[in-house]
C-alpha cells in the first residue's frame, strides 16, 4: 500500500507540474514573440499566428476599456496549488515519515528536530524572498538577484550540515517551489483580480501590482529548471552524495537558470550561457567522479 501511495503521490506531481510548467514557459515566449498588430488597433498591444495540430490560430495581448471584460475568462491557478500539495505530501511521505532526513554518518540532530527544519525552512524562505523583492533593492533587479542566489546557497550550505544529502537537495527544491506557488497566490493572482475589478469599474489599474505580477512570474520561470532538477537528484548520488553536495547544488541551480533564459531568449549572446552551463556540468561530472 505504501508503494502504490508513493506511485499516486508522485504520479500526480509530475502531471500537476508539467501543466504548471508548461503554461508558464508558454507565457513567457508568447510575450517574447508578440509582434506589433498591422491593423494599428489601439487596443492590441500585440499578436502572433500560430499552427498547431491542423489549425491556425491567431492569438492577440490586449487592452480593455470599462466594462470590456469577456464574460468568459480563462485562468490558471490551481495547476501551481496542486503541484505544491502533491509535492508537499511527497516530501512528509518520503523523507519526513521514511527515515531519509537523516545521514546515520553525519547526523547531528534527532529526527524531530530535522522534520522542524526540514518544513520550517519552506515558509521562512518565502518571507524571506518576499521581503527581499518588497523591499528598496527590488528597484535594482540585478543585485536583488545576486543577493537572492546568495542566500539559497548559504540555506543549501546548512541544510546540509543537518540533513541527509538526498534530504538537503529536495528541501531546497521544495523551499524554492513554496517561493513559486507563494508568488502565484501571493502576489500574481491578486494583481489579475484588481486588473479584472479595476476594468469593470472603469476606473485605473493598480501599475505597480501589474507589473510586480509580471516580476514575479519571470521569476517563476527561473526557478523551474533548478527545481526540476533538485527533484530528480535523489536518483543520482553524484550529486548529492560528496562532501561538496551544496556546491554542486549550487552549479546546477545557475545552469537551470542559464538554460532558462537560452530557452526564452534565443540570440547568439544567450547561446554562449547554455555553452556556459553544458561546461560547467562537464566539469561537476569529471570533479565528482571517482577514478
Amino acid at each position: 500500500m505504501n508503494e502504490w501511495l508513493h506511485l499516486v503521490l508522485r504520479w500526480t506531481h509530475v502531471l500537476a507540474g508539467i501543466t504548471w510548467i508548461g503554461n508558464s514557459f508558454y507565457f513567457m515566449w508568447l510575450d517574447r514573440a508578440l509582434e506589433p498588430p498591422a491593423d494599428g488597433d489601439p487596443q492590441v498591444t500585440g499578436s502572433l499566428w500560430m499552427v498547431h495540430s491542423g489549425g491556425f490560430y491567431r492569438i492577440e495581448k490586449r487592452l480593455l476599456s470599462a466594462g470590456q471584460v469577456p464574460p468568459v475568462l480563462h485562468w490558471f491557478k490551481w495547476e501551481a496549488a496542486l503541484t505544491w500539495l502533491s509535492g508537499l505530501a511527497l516530501l512528509v511521505f518520503v523523507y519526513d515519515l521514511g527515515g531519509l532526513l537523516l545521514d546515520p554518518s553525519t547526523a547531528r540532530i534527532g529526527t524531530g528536530a530535522a522534520v522542524a527544519i526540514g518544513l520550517g525552512a519552506l515558509p521562512v524562505a518565502w518571507m524571506i524572498y518576499d521581503a527581499l523583492w518588497m523591499s528598496p533593492l527590488a528597484a535594482r533587479p540585478a543585485a536583488a538577484t545576486v543577493v537572492s542566489y546568495a542566500l539559497l546557497v548559504v540555506a543549501a550550505f546548512a541544510l546540509s550540515q543537518l540533513l541527509s544529502g538526498r534530504a538537503t537537495y529536495l528541501h531546497v527544491g521544495a523551499m524554492l517551489g513554496t517561493i513559486m506557488v507563494a508568488n502565484v497566490w501571493s502576489r500574481i493572482l491578486p494583481a489579475q483580480r484588481e486588473m479584472i475589478a479595476s476594468t469593470q469599474a472603469g476606473r485605473a489599474r493598480d501599475a505597480s501590482l501589474a507589473r510586480r505580477a509580471k516580476t514575479r512570474s519571470v521569476h517563476n520561470s527561473y526557478m523551474t529548471l533548478p527545481v526540476v532538477v533538485l527533484m530528480l537528484s535523489p536518483h543520482f548520488p553524484s550529486t548529492y552524495g560528496n562532501r561538496h553536495a551544496w556546491l554542486v547544488l549550487a552549479v546546477l541551480a545557475i545552469a537551470g537558470a542559464a538554460f532558462r533564459h537560452w530557452m526564452i531568449v534565443r540570440t547568439r549572446r544567450t547561446a554562449w550561457l547554455a555553452v556556459g552551463a553544458v561546461a560547467a556540468l562537464v566539469a561537476l561530472a569529471l570533479l565528482t567522479s571517482r577514478p
